[in-house]
C-alpha cells in the first residue's frame, strides 16, 4: 500500500489537535486561590503618611538616611503579616547598618545626616537651586539619598551602595 500524503497529513493534524484540545483552558475555570488567612490586604502600595510636617535643610555633601515617624511604623505593621513586616525591617537595618560602614569607612568627607520625624527635605545646591522631596511620596519607609552640593539628589541603592557611592561621587 503506498503512503497516501492526504492520509499521512490528517494522521499528523489528529495527533496535534487531540492532545490541545484536551488541556483547553482547564486552568481558566479553576477558581482563585483562597487569600492566606494570615495575610491582610493592602490596598496601596504607598506607606501611610507622616504624623509630621518638619522639612529639614540639607546644603552640603551629604547622605542623608530617613526614617519612619514612629506612628507610620505602626501603621505599616498593622497593614501587613508580622513575618513580613519582621523580615523588611531585618533587611532595612541590615541595609542601612552596611551603607553607615561603607561611607564612614571609604567616604569620611560625606556628611552623614539622619532624618527622622521628618516629612520633607529641602536640598539646597551650590547655585541655589532647591529639589523638595516628600517622603510621603517615597515607596519604602527606610531610604538613602545622595547629595553632593553639585548635582540633583540621587535615592541611593543601598544593596549596591558600593557602586551607588562611586557613581555619584564619581571616585574612581
Amino acid at each position: 500500500m503506498k503512503n497516501n500524503p492526504v492520509i499521512l497529513y490528517g494522521l499528523c493534524l489528529l495527533f496535534i489537535i487531540c492532545p490541545t484540545s484536551s488541556c483547553s483552558d482547564n486552568a481558566a475555570k479553576k477558581a482563585p486561590p483562597a487569600e492566606h488567612p494570615t495575610q491582610k490586604n493592602i490596598a496601596s502600595s504607598n506607606k501611610p503618611p507622616s504624623g509630621y510636617q518638619d522639612t529639614l535643610a540639607i546644603d552640603s555633601r551629604s547622605a542623608v538616611f530617613y526614617y519612619p515617624d514612629s506612628l507610620q511604623l505602626e501603621k505599616i505593621r498593622n497593614l501587613i503579616d508580622s513575618n513580613v513586616f519582621n523580615a523588611m525591617m531585618h533587611e532595612y537595618f541590615y541595609q542601612m547598618r552596611n551603607a553607615r560602614i561603607v561611607i564612614n569607612r571609604d567616604w569620611t568627607g560625606i556628611k552623614v545626616i539622619e532624618a527622622k520625624n521628618i516629612r520633607y527635605l529641602l536640598f539646597e545646591k551650590q547655585n541655589k537651586q532647591i529639589q523638595l522631596i516628600d517622603l510621603d511620596q517615597k515607596g519604602d519607609p527606610y531610604g538613602l539619598f545622595l547629595f553632593d552640593g553639585e548635582k540633583d539628589v540621587t535615592m541611593a541603592d543601598m544593596m549596591n551602595i558600593d557602586n551607588e557611592l562611586s557613581r555619584y561621587f564619581n571616585k574612581k
